[in-house]
């Protein structure tokens, strides 16, 4: 359904059921699929891909091109997953030639005032917080927890189930399961309120943290500390995700509050 004061361009795939408010604008190549919801005064630029069921709030600005200077106008998407809340004034970027696409993945709450840059790969059942930003090429992982006002460095990347402290500058990888907080930014502990509400076992969650007892508390440097865990703990999946993502980190990981 669309309101007679919105504009929507010919060309674009606007599924039946889609409710478009007025003063919307909605430009060429793109789609949106069912059950979304697109509120007033929302732009929708060239380049688009909206899932189903979607509520996009007030004031957003979705596919504009990228804030880079190497951008060339190259062919590039911006691509939102099902049931994705964009709240007000949102803005999220297209991608450019180094990956293509920008990307939140499904079940994902982008609180207002946020930025989405270029490039950005976000997963599922992520949550950000206002006016959280996020620069170029940044990579969040499932189920990661932004509180308001952080600032995150380009290229970052922030593994599956962090919780940052609201206000941080984030300018090293956070590996997964893990809390960031206090200034400089630093490893603060496991997110075991995050990870039992997810289901995860007493028995994983101690796990987890054995794992980071010898990246963190044991005095040892990186390398060192992955040479004795994968020697000395017993394989997890948890285990082997925090070795692959940290031999996998060129940033390097925050540090303990101590180092």
């Amino acid at each position: 359904m669309k309101q007679p004061l919105a504009y929507v361009h010919p060309d674009a795939k606007i599924a039946a059921t889609v409710v478009i408010d007025p003063f919307v604008t909605i430009d060429k190549n793109v789609e949106i699929g069912d059950g979304t919801w697109i509120g007033s005064n929302v732009t929708i630029m060239e380049g688009v891909r909206i899932g189903k069921n979607c509520r996009i709030f007030p004031g957003s600005v979705i596919g504009a091109i990228p804030q880079d200077l190497k951008f060339k106008g190259e062919d590039t998407l911006a691509i939102i997953g099902d049931n994705t809340t964009l709240r007000e004034y949102v803005t999220v970027n297209r991608g450019t030639s180094a990956k293509g696409k920008t990307v939140i993945g499904n079940n994902c709450l982008i609180m207002a005032y946020c930025h989405v840059a270029h490039d950005c790969l976000l997963g599922d059942n992520i949550i950000i917080s206002n006016a959280t930003q996020l620069a170029g090429e940044v990579e969040i992982d499932d189920y990661a927890i932004l509180s308001g006002g952080i600032l995150v460095h380009q290229f970052t990347h922030i593994g599956s189930h962090v919780m940052v402290q609201g206000g941080a500058k984030v300018n090293k990888d956070i590996p997964p399961f893990v809390t960031a907080g206090r200034e400089p930014l630093s490893y603060a502990g496991i997110n075991s309120i995050g990870l039992r509400r997810r289901g995860y076992t007493n028995e994983q969650i101690r796990d987890i943290q054995d794992v980071y007892r010898y990246v963190y508390l044991k005095g040892m440097n990186t390398s060192h500390a992955i040479e004795r865990i994968m020697a000395e703990l017993p394989a997890t999946k948890e285990r082997d995700e925090i070795i692959l993502f940290i031999k996998n980190s060129p940033r390097g990981i925050v540090k303990g509050y101590f180092d």
